[in-house]
């Protein structure tokens, strides 16, 4: 499957398909607000900022399969992203990454582009870049911060 065949619930309750996002670079993130690593929702959105005009756009997807650092409902993922970092990039419902349940996003993910624990995620704030054309060609370790990934976007907006 290419990534643009999946679909995923937004916090908002509406069903977006990724299809929406053709022609796009994309990064999927999977998110926590209780994490060391939380502050990263600042560095994710000023990417998103700085290039969603050319073509940028970043995918928030919260779990709490880590240390049970995503514990709240949606509507307190909803309102912590927006009150304590703006978020403005779409964020999507609380869904596994790893094991059985993980979401067919992430399967997908983890099976193209392997990370140091072969087909797992690590941590929160594992990070995908995707392509114009839905290919995965990107993975960035929980520890990368986001500005550390703008040469790389830069490259291939």
């Amino acid at each position: 499957m290419k990534f643009y065949e999946f679909g995923a619930e937004r916090l908002d309750g509406i069903q977006e398909s990724m299809n929406k996002y053709q022609g796009k670079t994309i990064i999927v993130v999977n998110t926590a607000s209780k994490c060391g690593l939380t502050p990263q929702y600042k560095g994710l959105e000023e990417l998103y900022q700085k290039y969603k005009d050319k073509g940028l756009v970043v995918l928030g997807f919260p779990c709490n399969q880590f240390g049970n650092q995503e514990p709240g409902s949606t509507e307190n993922i909803k309102e912590f992203c927006e009150v304590n970092y703006g978020v403005s990039f779409p964020m999507f419902v609380k869904i596994d990454v790893n094991g059985n349940d993980a979401h067919p996003i992430f399967k997908h993910l983890k099976s193209e582009l392997r990370g140091l624990l072969g087909g797992k995620i690590k941590w929160n704030f594992t990070k995908f870049v995707i392509d114009k054309t839905g290919r995965p060609v990107k993975r960035f370790a929980p520890t990368s911060k986001p500005s550390s990934m703008a040469k790389y976007i830069e490259k291939i907006l």
